[in-house]
């Protein structure tokens, strides 16, 4: 579906694009930088907020999978250059695996008056679709340009965008929200 309004206070919230994550082999992470950096532009052409996310933990639960990783080396959660930070950029540094918990994201977007966010990033199944539920749980409109975002496992991807999107979020590409933002 095509991306249909964006509200006048909409954030933009790029998740896990940072140094360890996107030098593993992840599918098209290349086109997902690209398109991240097209969004950044136009939303801070436009004034509107910037979230930058990186990822320096895991919560301590035990699943199936096994531990995972507590700290990570030097230079692994560095954000990658294309995402150029900027004085007025929210950074949010997160131990789970939303933007939202225990970060204080929602209550320094609300402050900021912003009532939708677009989420961009890595891992579609994990730290975008948490971060797409948190912020929908919480009130926020949720919209996701698809191409923006990328995973490790392409069957976890397409889980996310067919089944666990369209229930929480309007769907659609990064030339939709560059379109709706330009209008």
């Amino acid at each position: 579906m095509p991306v249909t309004a964006l509200d006048p206070r909409t954030a933009l919230v790029v998740i896990d694009l940072q140094q360890g994550i996107v030098s593993r082999p992840v599918a098209h992470v290349d086109d997902v930088v690209e398109r991240t950096t097209a969004l950044l532009a136009g939303f801070r052409e436009r004034d509107l907020p910037v979230v930058l996310v990186n990822v320096a933990g895991t919560p301590s639960g035990r699943t199936d999978a096994g531990p995972a990783a507590r700290t990570f080396p030097d230079g692994w959660t560095d954000l990658i250059p294309e995402l150029d930070p900027r004085p007025g950029d929210l950074l949010v540094t997160k131990h789970c695996v939303s933007a939202f918990h225990g970060t204080g994201l929602a209550e320094s977007l609300r402050e900021r008056g912003v009532t939708q966010v677009v989420v961009t990033g890595v891992a579609t199944g994990a730290g975008v679709e948490s971060t797409a539920r948190d912020a929908y749980d919480l009130g926020f409109h949720v919209t996701l340009p698809v191409d923006a975002m990328t995973d490790s496992d392409p069957d976890r991807h397409e889980y996310s965008v067919t089944r666990v999107f369209p229930r929480i979020a309007e769907t659609g590409t990064t030339e939709d929200v560059l379109a709706v933002l330009r209008a």
